[in-house]
Protein backbone atom coordinates (compact mmCIF):
# COMPACT_ATOMS: atom_id res chain seq x y z
CA UNK A 1 0.00 0.00 0.00
CA UNK A 2 1.39 3.63 -0.34
CA UNK A 3 1.62 5.30 2.76
CA UNK A 4 1.89 8.63 1.59
CA UNK A 5 -1.26 10.74 2.76
CA UNK A 6 -2.55 7.11 4.82
CA UNK A 7 -3.66 7.20 8.44
CA UNK A 8 -1.86 4.34 10.59
CA UNK A 9 -2.89 3.56 13.98
CA UNK A 10 0.03 1.80 16.08
CA UNK A 11 -1.30 -0.01 19.53
CA UNK A 12 1.63 0.38 22.05
CA UNK A 13 2.78 3.04 20.42
CA UNK A 14 4.74 4.25 23.08
CA UNK A 15 7.15 1.26 23.77
CA UNK A 16 10.83 0.51 22.07
CA UNK A 17 9.33 -0.71 19.01
CA UNK A 18 5.79 1.26 18.80
CA UNK A 19 8.28 4.52 18.79
CA UNK A 20 11.04 3.12 16.00
CA UNK A 21 7.73 2.42 14.25
CA UNK A 22 6.35 5.78 14.18
CA UNK A 23 9.37 7.04 13.31
CA UNK A 24 9.92 5.32 10.26
CA UNK A 25 6.47 6.15 9.38
CA UNK A 26 7.01 9.48 9.51
CA UNK A 27 9.53 9.49 6.84
CA UNK A 28 6.93 7.93 4.20
CA UNK A 29 4.73 11.47 4.92
CA UNK A 30 1.29 9.65 5.92
CA UNK A 31 -1.54 12.11 6.39
CA UNK A 32 -2.04 11.01 10.41
CA UNK A 33 0.00 8.92 12.94
CA UNK A 34 -2.49 7.66 15.63
CA UNK A 35 -0.69 6.70 18.98
CA UNK A 36 -2.20 4.11 21.37
CA UNK A 37 -0.92 3.63 24.87
CA UNK A 38 -1.93 2.54 28.29
CA UNK A 39 -0.97 5.93 29.71
CA UNK A 40 -1.62 9.40 29.01
CA UNK A 41 1.51 10.47 30.52
CA UNK A 42 3.93 7.92 28.18
CA UNK A 43 2.01 8.53 24.92
CA UNK A 44 2.03 12.07 24.88
CA UNK A 45 5.61 11.82 25.64
CA UNK A 46 6.18 10.09 22.67
CA UNK A 47 4.07 12.28 20.48
CA UNK A 48 6.19 15.33 21.87
CA UNK A 49 9.61 12.91 20.81
CA UNK A 50 7.98 11.99 17.59
CA UNK A 51 6.50 16.11 16.64
CA UNK A 52 10.00 17.04 15.26
CA UNK A 53 9.57 14.60 12.42
CA UNK A 54 6.05 14.90 11.65
CA UNK A 55 6.28 17.12 8.85
CA UNK A 56 2.69 18.07 7.84
CA UNK A 57 2.02 14.47 9.25
CA UNK A 58 -1.51 14.80 12.58
CA UNK A 59 0.22 13.12 15.24
CA UNK A 60 -3.15 12.01 17.12
CA UNK A 61 -3.09 10.44 20.79
CA UNK A 62 -5.52 7.77 22.66
CA UNK A 63 -4.59 5.82 25.91
CA UNK A 64 -6.58 3.15 27.83
CA UNK A 65 -6.70 -0.42 27.77
CA UNK A 66 -7.82 -1.95 24.25
CA UNK A 67 -8.76 -5.32 25.96
CA UNK A 68 -11.52 -3.70 27.76
CA UNK A 69 -15.08 -1.94 27.23
CA UNK A 70 -14.63 1.76 26.75
CA UNK A 71 -16.11 2.38 30.23
CA UNK A 72 -13.64 0.49 31.72
CA UNK A 73 -10.66 0.60 29.31
CA UNK A 74 -8.72 3.46 31.75
CA UNK A 75 -9.50 1.79 35.08
CA UNK A 76 -6.75 -0.25 37.45
CA UNK A 77 -7.55 -3.84 36.76
CA UNK A 78 -7.08 -4.54 40.18
CA UNK A 79 -10.08 -2.20 41.30
CA UNK A 80 -12.15 -3.75 38.08
CA UNK A 81 -11.53 -7.21 39.60
CA UNK A 82 -12.81 -6.09 43.37
CA UNK A 83 -16.05 -4.63 41.69
CA UNK A 84 -19.05 -6.45 41.22
CA UNK A 85 -20.64 -5.04 38.47
CA UNK A 86 -17.20 -4.36 36.42
CA UNK A 87 -16.45 -8.24 36.62
CA UNK A 88 -19.85 -8.98 35.46
CA UNK A 89 -18.99 -6.60 32.28
CA UNK A 90 -16.26 -8.15 31.64
CA UNK A 91 -17.10 -12.16 32.08
CA UNK A 92 -20.38 -11.52 29.55
CA UNK A 93 -17.79 -9.55 26.87
CA UNK A 94 -15.38 -12.43 27.32
CA UNK A 95 -17.14 -15.61 27.44
CA UNK A 96 -21.00 -13.99 26.57
CA UNK A 97 -22.30 -13.82 22.58
CA UNK A 98 -20.48 -11.66 20.36
CA UNK A 99 -23.46 -9.43 20.25
CA UNK A 100 -23.36 -6.00 18.36
CA UNK A 101 -23.25 -4.68 21.95
CA UNK A 102 -20.40 -6.31 22.93
CA UNK A 103 -18.40 -5.01 19.72
CA UNK A 104 -19.80 -1.22 20.46
CA UNK A 105 -18.85 -0.59 23.82
CA UNK A 106 -15.16 -2.11 23.04
CA UNK A 107 -12.64 0.38 23.53
CA UNK A 108 -10.61 -1.06 20.71
CA UNK A 109 -13.58 -1.19 17.97
CA UNK A 110 -14.40 2.83 19.16
CA UNK A 111 -10.64 3.25 18.16
CA UNK A 112 -10.79 1.71 14.61
CA UNK A 113 -14.40 3.27 14.16
CA UNK A 114 -13.21 6.83 15.01
CA UNK A 115 -9.88 7.02 13.03
CA UNK A 116 -10.82 4.54 10.67
CA UNK A 117 -6.98 4.00 9.79
CA UNK A 118 -5.97 2.50 6.92
CA UNK A 119 -3.15 0.66 8.33
CA UNK A 120 -2.84 -0.61 12.16
CA UNK A 121 0.40 -1.63 13.37
CA UNK A 122 0.01 -3.59 16.88
CA UNK A 123 3.16 -3.66 18.97
CA UNK A 124 1.34 -4.47 22.29
CA UNK A 125 3.30 -7.52 23.81
CA UNK A 126 -0.79 -9.07 24.26
CA UNK A 127 0.84 -12.64 25.23
CA UNK A 128 2.22 -10.76 28.24
CA UNK A 129 -1.01 -8.99 28.84
CA UNK A 130 -2.99 -11.88 29.01
CA UNK A 131 -0.61 -14.99 30.40
CA UNK A 132 0.94 -13.06 33.19
CA UNK A 133 -2.71 -12.35 35.16
CA UNK A 134 -1.25 -15.92 36.59
CA UNK A 135 -4.27 -18.43 35.95
CA UNK A 136 -2.00 -21.13 38.16
CA UNK A 137 -2.04 -18.48 41.08
CA UNK A 138 -5.42 -17.93 41.12
CA UNK A 139 -6.58 -21.18 40.40
CA UNK A 140 -4.67 -22.05 43.78
CA UNK A 141 -6.33 -19.93 45.47
CA UNK A 142 -10.05 -20.85 44.48
CA UNK A 143 -8.96 -24.54 44.98
CA UNK A 144 -7.81 -23.27 48.65
CA UNK A 145 -10.98 -21.49 49.68
CA UNK A 146 -13.19 -24.70 48.05
CA UNK A 147 -11.62 -26.78 50.69
CA UNK A 148 -12.80 -24.91 53.38
CA UNK A 149 -16.28 -24.11 51.65
CA UNK A 150 -15.60 -20.36 50.87
CA UNK A 151 -14.83 -20.48 47.29
CA UNK A 152 -17.66 -17.49 46.80
CA UNK A 153 -19.16 -16.26 43.30
CA UNK A 154 -16.66 -13.11 43.43
CA UNK A 155 -13.72 -15.88 42.93
CA UNK A 156 -14.81 -17.78 40.83
CA UNK A 157 -15.53 -14.45 38.77
CA UNK A 158 -12.23 -13.75 39.36
CA UNK A 159 -10.41 -16.84 38.63
CA UNK A 160 -12.39 -16.83 35.81
CA UNK A 161 -10.78 -13.26 34.28
CA UNK A 162 -7.45 -14.91 34.58
CA UNK A 163 -7.56 -17.40 31.95
CA UNK A 164 -6.20 -15.99 28.96
CA UNK A 165 -6.96 -18.05 25.94
CA UNK A 166 -11.20 -17.44 26.03
CA UNK A 167 -9.39 -13.71 26.31
CA UNK A 168 -7.38 -13.98 23.18
CA UNK A 169 -9.88 -15.78 21.30
CA UNK A 170 -12.58 -12.79 22.03
CA UNK A 171 -9.94 -10.30 21.06
CA UNK A 172 -9.31 -11.44 17.92
CA UNK A 173 -13.26 -11.90 17.53
CA UNK A 174 -13.38 -7.96 18.28
CA UNK A 175 -10.34 -7.04 16.05
CA UNK A 176 -11.29 -8.95 13.65
CA UNK A 177 -14.33 -6.82 12.98
CA UNK A 178 -13.27 -3.53 14.23
CA UNK A 179 -11.03 -3.77 10.98
CA UNK A 180 -13.87 -4.47 9.03
CA UNK A 181 -16.04 -1.96 10.06
CA UNK A 182 -13.17 0.86 9.83
CA UNK A 183 -12.51 -0.46 6.48
CA UNK A 184 -8.56 -0.99 7.28
CA UNK A 185 -6.74 -2.04 4.81
CA UNK A 186 -3.59 -4.17 6.18
CA UNK A 187 -2.95 -5.45 10.17
CA UNK A 188 0.40 -6.29 10.81
CA UNK A 189 1.54 -7.44 14.47
CA UNK A 190 4.53 -7.70 16.57
CA UNK A 191 4.28 -10.89 17.87
CA UNK A 192 6.16 -12.92 20.13
CA UNK A 193 8.06 -16.05 20.61
CA UNK A 194 7.49 -15.62 24.47
CA UNK A 195 11.46 -16.80 25.65
CA UNK A 196 12.70 -14.43 23.25
CA UNK A 197 13.96 -17.09 20.46
CA UNK A 198 15.41 -19.82 22.75
CA UNK A 199 13.50 -23.01 23.85
CA UNK A 200 12.18 -25.15 27.15
CA UNK A 201 15.92 -24.31 28.08
CA UNK A 202 15.58 -20.70 28.60
CA UNK A 203 17.50 -19.35 31.29
CA UNK A 204 15.47 -15.97 31.86
CA UNK A 205 12.43 -15.72 33.79
CA UNK A 206 11.67 -12.44 35.02
CA UNK A 207 12.44 -13.43 38.44
CA UNK A 208 10.32 -16.68 38.36
CA UNK A 209 11.78 -19.88 38.89
CA UNK A 210 12.72 -21.80 36.07
CA UNK A 211 11.08 -22.93 34.04
CA UNK A 212 8.12 -21.34 34.34
CA UNK A 213 4.65 -22.22 33.84
CA UNK A 214 3.29 -18.76 33.18
CA UNK A 215 6.38 -17.70 31.03
CA UNK A 216 5.63 -20.99 29.08
CA UNK A 217 1.88 -20.11 28.91
CA UNK A 218 2.72 -16.97 27.50
CA UNK A 219 4.63 -18.79 24.55
CA UNK A 220 1.44 -21.04 24.04
CA UNK A 221 -0.72 -17.90 24.01
CA UNK A 222 1.62 -16.13 21.76
CA UNK A 223 1.53 -19.32 19.65
CA UNK A 224 -2.61 -19.91 19.67
CA UNK A 225 -2.31 -15.70 18.66
CA UNK A 226 -0.35 -16.34 15.34
CA UNK A 227 -2.61 -19.42 14.60
CA UNK A 228 -5.60 -16.81 14.51
CA UNK A 229 -3.59 -14.40 12.95
CA UNK A 230 -3.13 -17.03 10.75
CA UNK A 231 -6.78 -17.79 9.98
CA UNK A 232 -7.44 -13.59 9.71
CA UNK A 233 -5.07 -13.75 6.90
CA UNK A 234 -7.28 -16.83 5.14
CA UNK A 235 -10.17 -14.57 5.47
CA UNK A 236 -11.95 -13.00 2.89
CA UNK A 237 -12.20 -9.54 2.29
CA UNK A 238 -10.48 -9.17 5.81
CA UNK A 239 -7.42 -7.10 6.46
CA UNK A 240 -4.07 -7.89 4.87
CA UNK A 241 -2.09 -9.69 7.94
CA UNK A 242 1.24 -9.58 8.91
CA UNK A 243 3.27 -10.80 11.65
CA UNK A 244 6.69 -9.68 12.99
CA UNK A 245 7.72 -12.03 15.26
CA UNK A 246 10.66 -11.27 17.09
CA UNK A 247 12.87 -13.82 18.12
CA UNK A 248 15.74 -12.19 20.58
CA UNK A 249 15.62 -9.42 22.94
CA UNK A 250 14.92 -5.66 21.71
CA UNK A 251 16.95 -3.15 22.45
CA UNK A 252 17.64 -0.18 23.82
CA UNK A 253 15.77 3.05 24.85
CA UNK A 254 18.73 4.53 26.56
CA UNK A 255 21.96 4.26 28.54
CA UNK A 256 22.18 6.12 31.61
CA UNK A 257 23.70 6.26 35.10
CA UNK A 258 21.17 6.56 38.21
CA UNK A 259 18.57 5.49 40.38
CA UNK A 260 18.01 2.03 39.19
CA UNK A 261 13.78 2.03 39.02
CA UNK A 262 11.55 -1.43 38.89
CA UNK A 263 8.15 -1.18 38.34
CA UNK A 264 8.97 2.90 37.63
CA UNK A 265 10.10 3.28 41.17
CA UNK A 266 13.22 3.44 42.34
CA UNK A 267 14.92 0.40 44.47
CA UNK A 268 15.48 1.50 47.98
CA UNK A 269 18.55 0.81 49.30
CA UNK A 270 18.67 -1.71 52.50
CA UNK A 271 21.84 -3.06 54.21
CA UNK A 272 21.89 -5.85 56.88
CA UNK A 273 25.07 -4.87 58.65
CA UNK A 274 25.56 -8.58 60.55
CA UNK A 275 24.43 -11.79 59.42
CA UNK A 276 21.78 -13.00 61.64
CA UNK A 277 20.10 -16.74 62.62
CA UNK A 278 18.09 -17.90 59.67
CA UNK A 279 14.85 -18.00 62.22
CA UNK A 280 15.68 -13.92 62.62
CA UNK A 281 16.46 -13.32 58.92
CA UNK A 282 12.75 -14.64 57.99
CA UNK A 283 11.04 -14.60 61.05
CA UNK A 284 8.02 -12.19 62.39
CA UNK A 285 10.14 -9.89 64.81
CA UNK A 286 12.34 -6.86 64.25
CA UNK A 287 13.61 -6.80 60.73
CA UNK A 288 17.33 -7.67 60.01
CA UNK A 289 17.86 -5.09 57.54
CA UNK A 290 17.85 -0.95 57.99
CA UNK A 291 17.31 1.66 55.14
CA UNK A 292 20.01 3.57 54.19
CA UNK A 293 17.53 6.36 52.98
CA UNK A 294 18.67 6.29 49.07
CA UNK A 295 18.30 4.35 46.35
CA UNK A 296 20.24 1.75 44.25
CA UNK A 297 22.63 3.92 41.85
CA UNK A 298 23.85 2.68 39.19
CA UNK A 299 25.28 2.47 34.98
CA UNK A 300 22.33 0.76 33.35
CA UNK A 301 21.03 0.17 29.93
CA UNK A 302 16.91 0.72 29.62
CA UNK A 303 15.26 -2.50 27.49
CA UNK A 304 11.95 -0.77 27.27
CA UNK A 305 9.23 -3.23 29.09
CA UNK A 306 12.05 -5.50 30.29
CA UNK A 307 12.96 -2.76 32.93
CA UNK A 308 16.42 -1.49 33.52
CA UNK A 309 19.96 -3.82 32.78
CA UNK A 310 23.04 -3.80 34.78
CA UNK A 311 25.74 -4.19 32.43
CA UNK A 312 26.64 -7.90 33.53
CA UNK A 313 22.90 -8.63 33.06
CA UNK A 314 22.85 -6.87 29.56
CA UNK A 315 26.11 -9.07 28.24
CA UNK A 316 24.68 -12.41 29.54
CA UNK A 317 21.47 -12.30 28.03
CA UNK A 318 23.36 -10.48 24.83
CA UNK A 319 25.88 -13.20 24.50
CA UNK A 320 26.82 -15.37 21.65
CA UNK A 321 24.12 -18.29 22.09
CA UNK A 322 21.92 -17.28 24.56
CA UNK A 323 19.29 -14.52 23.96
CA UNK A 324 21.02 -12.08 22.12
CA UNK A 325 19.17 -9.21 20.93
CA UNK A 326 17.62 -7.10 17.32
CA UNK A 327 17.42 -3.48 17.43
CA UNK A 328 13.85 -1.51 17.52
CA UNK A 329 14.64 -0.16 14.64
CA UNK A 330 15.23 -3.09 12.47
CA UNK A 331 11.93 -4.21 13.32
CA UNK A 332 10.47 -0.91 12.36
CA UNK A 333 12.10 -1.12 8.91
CA UNK A 334 10.72 -4.44 8.11
CA UNK A 335 7.29 -2.77 9.25
CA UNK A 336 7.68 -0.49 6.60
CA UNK A 337 8.79 -2.54 3.66
CA UNK A 338 5.79 -5.00 4.86
CA UNK A 339 3.12 -2.52 4.53
CA UNK A 340 4.63 -1.46 1.49
CA UNK A 341 4.33 -4.72 -0.11
CA UNK A 342 7.92 -5.69 -0.01
CA UNK A 343 8.36 -9.14 1.59
CA UNK A 344 10.84 -9.20 4.40
CA UNK A 345 10.86 -13.12 4.63
CA UNK A 346 10.19 -12.48 8.38
CA UNK A 347 5.83 -12.57 8.19
CA UNK A 348 5.17 -15.37 10.18
CA UNK A 349 1.83 -15.53 8.29
CA UNK A 350 3.08 -16.25 5.30
CA UNK A 351 5.59 -18.76 6.56
CA UNK A 352 5.06 -19.81 10.80
CA UNK A 353 8.25 -21.17 10.95
CA UNK A 354 10.59 -19.57 8.58
CA UNK A 355 10.50 -16.08 9.53
CA UNK A 356 11.71 -15.08 12.68
CA UNK A 357 13.44 -11.82 12.67
CA UNK A 358 16.47 -13.19 14.62
CA UNK A 359 19.82 -11.69 15.88
CA UNK A 360 21.15 -8.95 13.83
CA UNK A 361 24.86 -8.21 12.50
CA UNK A 362 23.83 -4.60 13.77
CA UNK A 363 22.97 -5.41 17.21
CA UNK A 364 25.71 -7.51 17.21
CA UNK A 365 28.24 -4.31 16.41
CA UNK A 366 26.05 -1.94 18.71
CA UNK A 367 26.47 -4.80 21.55
CA UNK A 368 30.08 -3.91 21.84
CA UNK A 369 28.85 -0.05 21.92
CA UNK A 370 26.50 -0.53 24.45
CA UNK A 371 29.30 -2.47 27.00
CA UNK A 372 31.63 -0.16 26.53
CA UNK A 373 29.42 2.96 27.11
CA UNK A 374 28.25 0.79 30.59
CA UNK A 375 31.83 0.50 31.34
CA UNK A 376 32.62 3.75 30.98
CA UNK A 377 29.83 4.47 33.17
CA UNK A 378 30.96 2.23 35.62
CA UNK A 379 34.42 3.69 35.65
CA UNK A 380 33.50 6.89 35.93
CA UNK A 381 30.97 6.92 38.80
CA UNK A 382 32.94 4.54 40.79
CA UNK A 383 30.07 1.80 41.07
CA UNK A 384 30.11 -1.83 39.60
CA UNK A 385 27.21 -2.33 37.41
CA UNK A 386 26.10 -6.21 38.59
CA UNK A 387 22.25 -7.34 38.31
CA UNK A 388 19.45 -5.70 39.34
CA UNK A 389 17.26 -9.17 39.60
CA UNK A 390 14.93 -7.40 36.97
CA UNK A 391 16.18 -9.91 33.93
CA UNK A 392 16.05 -13.26 36.56
CA UNK A 393 15.71 -15.88 36.89
CA UNK A 394 17.11 -14.80 41.10
CA UNK A 395 20.00 -17.75 39.96
CA UNK A 396 21.65 -15.27 37.50
CA UNK A 397 21.28 -12.44 39.81
CA UNK A 398 23.15 -15.06 42.04
CA UNK A 399 25.67 -16.46 39.60
CA UNK A 400 26.93 -12.79 38.61
CA UNK A 401 27.06 -11.06 42.19
CA UNK A 402 29.11 -14.65 43.09
CA UNK A 403 31.55 -14.55 40.12
CA UNK A 404 31.98 -10.70 40.76
CA UNK A 405 33.26 -11.38 44.01
CA UNK A 406 35.61 -14.41 42.57
CA UNK A 407 36.72 -11.73 40.23
CA UNK A 408 37.86 -9.15 43.10
CA UNK A 409 40.11 -11.80 44.26
CA UNK A 410 41.78 -14.35 41.61
CA UNK A 411 43.29 -12.59 38.45
CA UNK A 412 42.39 -15.43 35.85
CA UNK A 413 39.61 -18.41 35.74
CA UNK A 414 43.06 -20.75 36.03
CA UNK A 415 44.03 -19.42 39.51
CA UNK A 416 39.94 -19.77 40.85
CA UNK A 417 40.54 -23.02 39.34
CA UNK A 418 43.76 -23.56 41.66
CA UNK A 419 42.36 -22.02 44.62
CA UNK A 420 41.25 -23.64 47.87
CA UNK A 421 36.88 -23.63 48.88
CA UNK A 422 38.21 -22.98 52.44
CA UNK A 423 39.91 -19.96 51.79
CA UNK A 424 37.84 -18.17 49.01
CA UNK A 425 34.74 -18.86 51.71
CA UNK A 426 36.92 -16.55 53.87
CA UNK A 427 38.44 -14.11 51.76
CA UNK A 428 34.77 -13.18 49.93
CA UNK A 429 32.91 -13.23 53.25
CA UNK A 430 35.65 -10.72 54.83
CA UNK A 431 35.11 -8.90 51.05
CA UNK A 432 31.45 -8.47 51.67
CA UNK A 433 31.74 -7.35 55.41
CA UNK A 434 33.76 -4.72 54.61
CA UNK A 435 31.98 -3.08 51.76
CA UNK A 436 28.64 -2.28 52.66
CA UNK A 437 27.61 -0.61 49.32
CA UNK A 438 28.25 -4.10 47.51
CA UNK A 439 26.62 -5.67 50.34
CA UNK A 440 23.82 -3.54 50.24
CA UNK A 441 23.35 -3.75 46.24
CA UNK A 442 22.96 -7.46 47.01
CA UNK A 443 20.07 -7.85 49.20
CA UNK A 444 18.02 -4.57 48.35
CA UNK A 445 17.53 -6.49 44.92
CA UNK A 446 15.75 -9.30 46.86
CA UNK A 447 18.77 -11.44 47.07
CA UNK A 448 19.86 -12.74 50.52
CA UNK A 449 23.17 -13.82 51.45
CA UNK A 450 24.22 -16.63 52.73
CA UNK A 451 27.65 -16.63 55.40
CA UNK A 452 30.43 -19.23 56.01
CA UNK A 453 28.28 -20.72 59.19
CA UNK A 454 25.00 -20.00 57.31
CA UNK A 455 23.69 -17.21 59.04
CA UNK A 456 21.59 -14.49 57.20
CA UNK A 457 22.31 -10.93 55.62
CA UNK A 458 18.89 -9.99 53.81
CA UNK A 459 16.71 -6.89 53.02
CA UNK A 460 12.89 -6.73 53.14
CA UNK A 461 12.76 -8.29 49.92
CA UNK A 462 13.19 -11.83 49.28
CA UNK A 463 12.48 -12.87 45.33
CA UNK A 464 13.25 -16.62 46.32
CA UNK A 465 11.88 -17.30 50.06
CA UNK A 466 12.94 -19.90 52.06
CA UNK A 467 12.48 -23.50 51.60
CA UNK A 468 9.12 -24.32 53.98
CA UNK A 469 9.45 -26.80 56.15
CA UNK A 470 10.06 -29.90 56.51
CA UNK A 471 12.90 -28.73 53.99
CA UNK A 472 16.08 -27.56 55.41
CA UNK A 473 15.31 -23.64 54.91
CA UNK A 474 18.71 -22.90 53.11
CA UNK A 475 18.04 -25.49 49.92
CA UNK A 476 16.88 -22.52 48.61
CA UNK A 477 20.00 -20.73 48.23
CA UNK A 478 21.06 -22.56 44.98
CA UNK A 479 18.03 -20.48 43.41
CA UNK A 480 18.64 -17.44 44.17
CA UNK A 481 21.03 -16.58 47.25
CA UNK A 482 24.38 -15.61 47.10
CA UNK A 483 26.22 -18.07 48.86
CA UNK A 484 29.59 -17.86 50.65
CA UNK A 485 29.81 -21.49 52.28
CA UNK A 486 31.76 -23.85 51.35
CA UNK A 487 30.46 -26.10 49.08
CA UNK A 488 29.46 -23.21 46.23
CA UNK A 489 32.78 -21.56 46.74
CA UNK A 490 34.06 -25.52 45.84
CA UNK A 491 31.38 -25.52 42.85
CA UNK A 492 32.68 -22.60 41.76
CA UNK A 493 36.73 -24.02 41.46
CA UNK A 494 35.07 -27.37 39.58
CA UNK A 495 33.30 -24.99 37.31
CA UNK A 496 37.23 -22.91 36.36
CA UNK A 497 38.50 -26.31 36.21
CA UNK A 498 36.10 -27.73 33.72
CA UNK A 499 36.89 -24.94 31.65
CA UNK A 500 40.80 -24.65 32.41
CA UNK A 501 39.77 -28.87 31.01
CA UNK A 502 37.96 -27.84 27.81
CA UNK A 503 40.64 -25.13 27.15
CA UNK A 504 43.38 -28.23 27.11
CA UNK A 505 41.07 -29.92 24.78
CA UNK A 506 41.06 -27.32 22.65
CA UNK A 507 44.64 -26.93 22.43
CA UNK A 508 45.41 -30.09 22.23
CA UNK A 509 42.68 -30.66 18.96
CA UNK A 510 43.91 -30.66 15.47
CA UNK A 511 44.91 -27.23 14.37
CA UNK A 512 42.12 -24.89 12.56
CA UNK A 513 40.89 -21.01 11.93
CA UNK A 514 37.77 -21.79 10.54
CA UNK A 515 34.05 -20.20 11.70
CA UNK A 516 33.23 -24.15 13.36
CA UNK A 517 35.99 -23.06 15.99
CA UNK A 518 35.38 -22.38 19.72
CA UNK A 519 36.12 -18.57 19.03
CA UNK A 520 33.58 -17.51 22.16
CA UNK A 521 35.08 -20.22 24.86
CA UNK A 522 36.23 -18.98 27.84
CA UNK A 523 40.18 -19.50 28.07
CA UNK A 524 42.38 -19.86 31.38
CA UNK A 525 44.06 -16.97 31.10
CA UNK A 526 41.41 -14.59 30.98
CA UNK A 527 40.11 -12.58 34.39
CA UNK A 528 36.81 -14.33 35.79
CA UNK A 529 34.29 -11.88 34.08
CA UNK A 530 30.62 -12.49 35.68
CA UNK A 531 28.68 -12.33 32.02
CA UNK A 532 30.83 -14.87 31.09
CA UNK A 533 30.85 -16.95 33.71
CA UNK A 534 26.72 -17.14 33.91
CA UNK A 535 26.69 -17.28 30.03
CA UNK A 536 29.33 -20.27 30.26
CA UNK A 537 26.71 -22.14 33.35
CA UNK A 538 23.67 -21.27 31.02
CA UNK A 539 25.63 -23.16 28.15
CA UNK A 540 27.38 -25.87 30.00
CA UNK A 541 25.47 -26.34 33.05
CA UNK A 542 21.89 -25.56 31.71
CA UNK A 543 22.19 -26.39 28.83
CA UNK A 544 20.68 -23.19 27.87
CA UNK A 545 22.07 -22.50 24.38
CA UNK A 546 19.99 -21.41 21.29
CA UNK A 547 20.27 -23.70 18.50
CA UNK A 548 18.43 -21.50 15.66
CA UNK A 549 18.85 -17.87 14.63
Amino acid sequence: MNLEGAAVLILGGSGLVGHAVARRLLERRPSRVILVALYERETRETADALAPFAGDAAIVTEHGNVYLPAALARADRAKLLADAASRRQLIEDVFGDLTDDVLERSFLVQLLTRHRPDAVVDCINTATAFAYQDVYRASRELLALAERGAADQTAVEQTLLTMALPQLTRHVQILVEGLRRAGTRAYLKIGTSGTGGMGFNIPYTHSEDKPSRTLMTKSAVAGAHTLLLYLLGRTPAAAATIEIKPTAAIGWREIAHGPVRRGGRPIELFDCREPVSVSRAFGSGEPAWTSLNRPLTSSYINMGENGLFAREEFATITALGQMEFITPEEIADNVVLELLGHPTGHDVVAALDAATSGPTYRAGMLREAALRRLAELEAKNGVPSIAFEMLGPPRLTKLLYEAHLLSRLVPSVKALAGAGPVELAGRTEALLAAEQDLRAAIISVGVPIVSRDGRIWRGPHVVVPPAPPPAEPLSAAPRGWVDLREANCRLWVERAQRMVKQATARATAPPGSGSDEEWYAVAPDEPVTPWRMATWIFRFEDRGERTKR
